[in-house]
């Protein structure tokens, strides 16, 4: 494309343009088909958004147009949400794991006329709820496999609708460049639906400028360029991926690589060694989980060989990442032959050997599970946000590192703490409103534009700000001392074995928990002891996996009899859920956060039990399969007691 105006680069697809002017040659997206890494410069991003764009312009999209985009992390996808940003239209992403009802919701509320989705199964939804949704008039897919047959009118293979581009921009030829310059950097850019935790999604409205402005705030305090190198296999409906990945390439240049498919994407990773990486804490659990089994499985020797160089890592590994003083030279010796047979190979391993700096967000992680990674020089940090924010409203910044804390304001957003405690946000980066929702944008943003983020948090001494639990969730116990149920959770799930908790004891004596363990962990555990089971439900009743899930949580007591504030929220009693807990039953949102009083509702009957003293509950449930069918299971739940401990208050 030549440039025909000075306009700034101030919308993603003049930030687009740009870089195809200026690092034409440059690697922009990389995706693994059938095992083999294809890549795509930026010049031929640019070529392949204009011929959609011009594509589905022929089709009838028009500036101001919503475009749903669905599927796992691809480059067509992510071309096609900067081909309706070329246009003046507006990219959705949803959750390609969300059944058809769901989606349905997002469709009409967001008023989708066009969608460009990756397969057949996506495909298939579309179709099944169209008729729900009138406005619905094209479908655009990516892998045509399967859909060779299909003779729906509006179904579109990626490829036909390029062709209609060339042909679009062969008679059109100021076409595609008028609409690019036409974009105002106050357009909206992306509709990002929250997770509907405690209700219906809403989408956040987010322009061009506020996801631009955050974006270079990342790049300044990290000194991303266009030399780092990120892997996407984050929800692309999820912030995190919109931020970390799409805009922050747009900004900075760097190549997007696309993994061949969720199951493959740990040795995607090792192969593309990332710099640049961002998850939400259930992804470091899952791959500190990963370790712990392999460590299991290991020999005696290097069983013995790892807890011993982990106890020296745990002992001086922060103070050298962060340079601090106080090492002496045998401890420093003891950590280089660490990192020569454990750490390095570990991180190699994992594909985290190259990594500069990592984050972590969405929701609290586990001081242990924090501390795990950065003991073994993997430089991770915190921040905190939400999708009305654009994520980046604290930030840790290297060498400035709290276990228990999410940082400082990061520049140009303002933090303030209500007398309530909740915490409240104004910054470049805040929503333009909630879609078709201006009574409930009212309510979250205040006359002095500050949004009420609905947590509950406070500064410490040094200006970090520490992050207690939803405002919503933070209760007192009968005795009035506090309960914070995020953090408890946090703390069971930082063992392997331990997937899900969900713990409850507001405005009650105790506080008791439901357990969900972890398949794979558990199964491997039961396997090299060789007890059988024919599923999860058998597993999770086996008196062998309680003791096993008894000790986890004597161990959270023990630590929580050491903490000032929620030595009273010791669990006394917990028992183990017949089924996992998931979002297609509504008990979880898309992005794995616990929907506490769907739950505390639907499993009312177990929370009585637990709070009665009974050592059994039946208790039978709705389920709904993957194909759609619903089923039931049943259960005779065991509850246990859980060692407890007397507080006892930290020294001084």
């Amino acid at each position: 494309m030549v440039e025909t105006t000075h306009k700034a680069a101030d919308t993603f697809p003049r930030l687009l343009e740009r870089h195809a002017r200026l690092r034409p040659a440059h690697p922009a997206f990389r995706e693994k088909h059938l095992g083999i890494w294809q890549t795509t410069p930026w010049a031929e991003v640019e070529n392949q958004v204009k011929l959609l764009a011009c594509g589905l312009a022929a089709l009838g999209f028009r500036r101001g147009m919503n475009l749903a985009v669905v599927g796992d992390n691809r480059p067509r996808l992510y071309w096609a949400m900067a081909a309706a940003q070329s246009l003046g239209g507006v990219a959705v992403p949803l959750y390609q794991d969300a059944p058809a009802v769901d989606m349905a919701y997002v469709l009409e509320n967001a008023e989708i006329d066009f969608a460009v989705v990756e397969d057949q199964e996506q495909v298939d939804k579309l179709l099944e709820i169209r008729a729900s949704v009138p406005g619905l008039s094209h479908i655009v897919y990516d892998d045509g496999r399967g859909l060779r047959n299909y003779t729906q009118p509006g179904v579109h293979s990626f490829e036909s609708v390029q062709v209609l581009g060339q042909v679009h921009d062969r008679d059109h030829p100021q076409f595609f460049q008028q609409q690019v310059n036409a974009g105002s950097t106050d357009d909206i850019a992306v509709i990002l639906y929250t997770s509907g935790t405690t209700g219906k999604p809403k989408g956040v409205c987010h322009s061009h400028a506020a996801m631009i402005a955050t974006g270079r705030t990342l790049i300044e305090f990290d000194q991303v360029t266009a030399d780092d190198e990120v892997l996407c296999y984050l929800p692309l409906a999820w912030v995190g991926d919109f931020l970390y990945s799409y805009a922050l390439s747009n900004i900075a240049g760097f190549c997007l690589n696309c993994p061949e498919s969720p199951a493959t994407v740990g040795s995607d990773l090792r192969e593309i060694g990332p710099s640049y990486y961002f998850g939400p804490p259930r992804i470091y659990e899952n791959i500190l989980t990963q370790v712990m089994i392999r460590i299991e499985d290991a020999s005696a020797i290097k069983r013995a060989m790892f807890h011993y160089f982990m106890r020296v890592a745990r002992r001086v590994g922060l103070k050298l990442l962060d340079k601090q003083g106080g090492v002496g030279i045998v401890d420093r010796l003891l950590y280089a032959v660490g990192e020569l047979l454990v750490y390095g190979p570990l991180k190699n391993v994992l594909g985290l050997s190259r990594i500069r700096v990592a984050y972590t967000g969405g929701e609290a992680i586990g001081p242990d599970l924090f501390d795990f990674y950065r003991s073994i020089g993997i430089n991770l940090k915190q921040l905190y946000g939400m999708t009305e924010t654009c994520v980046t409203v604290c930030m840790q910044r290297s060498g400035d590192v709290k276990l228990d804390t999410v940082g400082k304001p990061m520049k140009g957003v303002e933090v303030h703490i209500a007398d309530s405690g909740e915490v409240l946000v104004r910054s470049p980066g805040l929503m333009i409103g909630y879609y078709k929702k201006p009574e409930e944008t009212a309510e979250a943003i205040d006359d002095h534009g500050y949004f009420h983020t609905g947590d509950a948090g406070f500064f410490d001494t040094d200006g970090h700000l520490k992050i207690i639990d939803r405002a919503k969730d933070v209760g007192k116990m009968a005795d009035g001392t506090l309960f914070a149920p995020k953090y408890i959770e946090n703390k069971l799930k930082f063992f392997p074995f331990i997937k899900e908790a969900v713990a409850f004891g507001d405005g009650r004596a105790s506080c008791n928990a439901f357990i969900n363990i972890d398949m794979e962990a558990v199964g491997n555990w039961a396997e090299r002891r060789n007890l059988p089971y024919s599923g999860y439900t058998d597993l999770a009743s086996q008196p062998a996996v309680y003791d096993l899930i008894a000790e986890c949580v004597q161990k959270v007591n023990a630590d929580l009899a050491h903490d000032d504030l929620l030595s009273g929220s010791q669990i006394h009693r917990f028992l183990i859920l017949h089924k996992e807990l998931d979002p297609d039953d509504d008990e979880l949102t898309r992005t794995r956060k616990v929907r506490r009083r769907f739950i505390a509702e639907k499993y009312a009957i177990l929370i009585d039990a637990l709070y009665a003293g009974r050592q059994r509950q039946f208790i039978e449930t709705q389920v709904k399969f993957e194909d759609g069918r619903q089923g039931k299971i049943s259960a005779d739940l065991e509850i246990r007691d859980a060692s407890t401990f007397s507080a006892t208050r930290k020294a001084a």
